[in-house]
């Protein structure tokens, strides 16, 4: 089954409420949430609070991705503001199968995140320990970036590594998605599909959510 879930970071916030709804409508499978600290990536977002407050206005799963140095710091402060997958980079974290374990205890679901420079084969030793693999398709920091068809690659490998070695594991990709890649980004084994301008972007989000769930579904 393919999950459709759009990136927040590209949402108006003046209009957020309005604009969780439509999305939710459109039949979005997560809320994506891009928190950035400034200094693993050059560019600030928000923190726990805000995500606290978003949380008030969906019951979908909110999907936060740490782009944050030291995450093992603040996963507990995520989870308790509502985070049900709390994902964090594997360039970011030291011990990253501790964190792993850490983030499950809290009872969420436990992801790492690759940057386009970091090899898949860098996770094998902990692809069991993962309820998600994230595969950045863009560098990381800001939305509105051009995919990058070296990201091809690297999701076949993915694809193989999980169901060889855990099945479960959802395979997500993230950045520069939309019309015209998402097809192939489904073929070489993506399962969930993050987009933010691509869907935000438009005149009705959530009919754009249903019509990125039709591409989807046409490549399988």
């Amino acid at each position: 089954m393919i999950k459709i879930a759009p990136s927040l970071l590209s949402a108006d916030f003046s209009r957020i409420a309005e604009q969780v709804a439509t999305v939710e409508r459109g039949g979005a499978d997560y809320l994506h949430l891009d928190v950035m600290d400034g200094r693993f990536v050059p560019n600030i977002t928000w923190g726990p609070k805000i995500i606290a407050d978003l949380r008030k206005l969906s019951p979908l799963a909110f999907d936060a991705h740490l782009m944050i140095v030291e995450p093992e710091r603040y996963v507990e402060d995520f989870r308790k503001a509502g985070a049900d997958v709390i994902t964090v980079h594997w360039e970011a974290t030291v011990h990253a199968q501790r964190l792993l374990a850490h983030i499950r205890s809290l009872g969420a679901k436990a992801g790492l995140a690759l940057n386009p420079a970091t090899p898949v084969s860098f996770v094998e030793d902990v692809i069991e320990d993962l309820d998600l693999l994230l595969v950045m398709s863009v560098n990381p920091g800001f939305g509105g970036q051009s995919f990058l068809p070296v990201a091809l690659k690297k999701i076949r490998e993915a694809r193989a590594l999980i169901d060889a070695r855990n099945p479960n594991c959802e395979l997500e990709v993230d950045g520069g998605i939309g019309r015209a890649n998402i097809a192939e980004v489904v073929e070489a084994g993506a399962c969930v599909i993050v987009m933010g301008s691509s869907i935000f972007g438009t005149a009705d989000p959530g009919a754009e959510v249903g019509a990125m769930r039709k591409l989807a579904g046409s490549a399988r």
